[in-house]
C-alpha cells in the first residue's frame, strides 16, 4: 500500500498523511453513524450509552454541551456497537498500511473518536500515546481518519516531526496524572509543531511516541477523527487499556505472536481514567445535571 518513499517519511518524522485510506461507502457509514449520536445527544445532560467493557458511558460531551448545540466530543470504542466502524478497524487500507510500517502481524488495541462540533471549546493538551498505553515495545501506530475536511481552522492535529526519536515526557504534574506534558514542555513542543491537514477520508499515521496536541474548533465546520491504535502482534500491553473492549488483542493480520519483543526503556505507568473520556484528565470538564 505505502511506497519505499512513504515508509522513509514515516520512520523519519514519526507521521504520514495518506489520502483515500477509506472508500468513499465506508466514509459515508461512518459519518451516517456519528450523525445519529449527535441528534441522540441533544437529549442528555450528561455522558450516556451503552457503557463501556469497564462500566463508563460511551458517549462524552463537553461542558458547554446543550440540546441547542451539542457538543458530543467523544465516543469509545465505537466498533464495539457500529458495524461500520467494524468494518474499518478490519477492512480498510489503513490496515494494510500500517503492516507495510511494523510488519505484517498486526494487532488491535483500541479505538475511539475525537469529535469537535462547531464552536467546540474542546482542546488537546500535547502528550504522547504510548504513556497512555505503554507496550513491551514501540511498534503501536495511531490511525487517524479524517471524517471531515480538517483545517487548522477547524482544530487539526499539530504534530512535532521528530519527536518519536527523543526522551518519553512524562504526564503527571507531581504525584498527580494529568494526562499531558508540563506547561514549560508543551511550549516547546507547539513552537516545533505542524498541522496536519487534509480530505475527508484521509488518515495521518502516527508513531505512538510522536508529541501532538490540537487546539478548538473556530470555525462552523465539524472536525471528526476516527482514531485506531494498532501494534505488532509481538508488542504486548504492559498497563490496563484506558479503552478496554472485547476485541482488544484481536489479530487484524498475519499471526498471533507467542512471544512478547522488548525493547528497553523507563516508563511511567499511567493511572487508568475513572471519567467518561481523557479529556477530563486533562481539565476539561464533561457535561453534567
Amino acid at each position: 500500500m505505502l511506497t519505499t518513499a512513504q515508509i522513509d517519511e514515516f520512520w523519519q518524522n514519526g507521521f504520514l498523511t495518506v489520502e483515500d485510506a477509506v472508500t468513499p461507502a465506508q466514509l459515508s457509514a461512518l459519518n451516517g453513524d456519528i450523525g445519529q449520536w449527535v441528534e441522540e445527544s441533544r437529549a442528555h445532560s450528561e455522558p450516556f450509552g451503552p457503557p463501556t467493557l469497564d462500566g463508563r458511558p460511551r458517549f462524552d460531551m463537553g461542558a458547554e454541551h446543550s440540546a441547542e448545540k451539542p457538543a458530543l466530543r467523544r465516543v469509545n470504542n465505537p466498533s464495539d456497537i457500529s458495524e461500520a466502524y467494524m468494518d474499518v478497524i478490519r477492512n480498510a487500507a489503513t490496515v494494510d498500511m500500517i503492516g507495510d510500517l511494523i510488519g505484517p502481524n498486526v494487532k488491535f488495541h483500541h479505538c475511539k473518536i475525537n469529535l469537535k462540533l462547531p464552536g467546540s471549546d474542546t482542546t488537546v493538551a500535547y502528550h504522547q500515546d504510548f504513556l497512555f498505553t505503554p507496550h513491551t515495545n514501540d511498534d503501536v501506530i495511531t490511525a487517524l481518519l479524517m471524517l471531515d475536511d480538517v483545517t487548522e481552522e477547524n482544530g487539526c492535529l499539530r504534530v512535532v516531526p521528530g519527536s518519536h526519536k527523543g526522551p518519553l515526557y512524562s504526564l503527571f504534574d507531581g504525584s498527580r496524572f494529568a494526562g499531558a506534558v508540563s506547561a514549560e514542555d508543551e511550549a516547546a513542543l507547539l513552537a516545533r509543531s505542524v498541522p496536519v491537514t487534509g480530505k475527508a477520508g484521509s488518515v495521518c499515521l502516527m508513531h505512538t511516541r510522536l508529541a501532538h496536541g490540537s487546539a478548538p474548533n473556530d470555525s462552523e465546520r465539524s472536525r471528526g477523527l476516527y482514531i485506531g491504535v494498532y501494534s505488532a502482534a509481538d508488542a504486548f500491553p504492559i498497563a490496563r487499556n484506558p479503552m478496554p473492549s472485547p476485541n482488544e488483542g484481536t489479530i487484524i493480520r498475519g499471526e498471533k505472536a507467542r512471544a512478547a519483543r522488548l525493547t528497553e526503556a523507563l516508563i511511567e505507568i499511567p493511572e487508568q481514567p475513572k471519567s467518561a473520556s481523557f479529556f477530563t484528565v486533562q481539565g476539561q470538564d464533561s457535561a453534567a445535571d
